[in-house]
């Protein structure tokens, strides 16, 4: 196991290129580590994280079904530079969803970004800032924000993306685009 996936697992965060922009990790699965997240970015804590998942056998690990037609709309968009807010109805998960019984997930097309998450379990992954503050594109950028309240930076360069397209369906299936960003949906 890579020293970053070991950090991870044992409940630590850090700022990790991510297949748009830097973002600061945790483990989906450990509570403390994403309450660290929260009060780390200063992030309000109705909104939940989105969650970086390396299969769509990681949504398993959630109690997330899909059903044939959000299967089919996935399967043309992901992987990919998209997150897709899902239902999550188990309390287990209220640390994450934040009583809105729903979650966000992203499967990066990113082969080094994947390895990872096979290693360590599906990750939260908000931009690397303060919320409300510009997202860092640059690690020095992230230190600026977070300096050594992290467990470790993951440089990889100067990130200009723009952030994932957000998206949601209805009841009926239907497709809603609730953040354009980094990939166009044509509906």
């Amino acid at each position: 196991m890579n020293k970053i996936a070991e950090i991870l697992k044992n409940g630590g965060i850090g700022i990790l290129p991510t297949d748009t922009i830097y973002g600061i990790v945790a483990s989906a699965l450990d509570e403390g580590a994403v309450l660290k997240v929260y009060e780390l970015r200063k992030r309000n804590p109705e909104k939940p994280f989105i969650i970086l998942i390396s299969s769509y056998g990681d949504l398993d690990l959630f109690g997330v079904e899909l059903s044939a037609p959000v299967k089919k709309v996935l399967d043309k968009i992901w992987p990919g530079k998209v997150s897709v807010i899902l239902n999550c109805e188990s309390e287990k998960f209220e640390y994450l969803h934040r009583g809105t019984k729903t979650l966000a997930f992203r499967f990066p097309d990113k082969k080094d970004l994947i390895e990872l998450l096979k290693e360590t379990g599906p990750l939260i992954a908000p931009s690397a800032n303060f919320e409300g503050e510009l997202p860092a594109l640059t690690i020095k950028e992230a230190e600026n924000y977070f300096g050594s309240k992290v467990d470790f930076y993951e440089d990889a360069g100067k990130l200009e993306s723009l952030p994932s397209t957000l998206i949601k369906f209805d009841a009926d299936g239907g497709l809603k685009v609730l953040r354009g960003g980094a990939v166009k949906i044509v509906l």
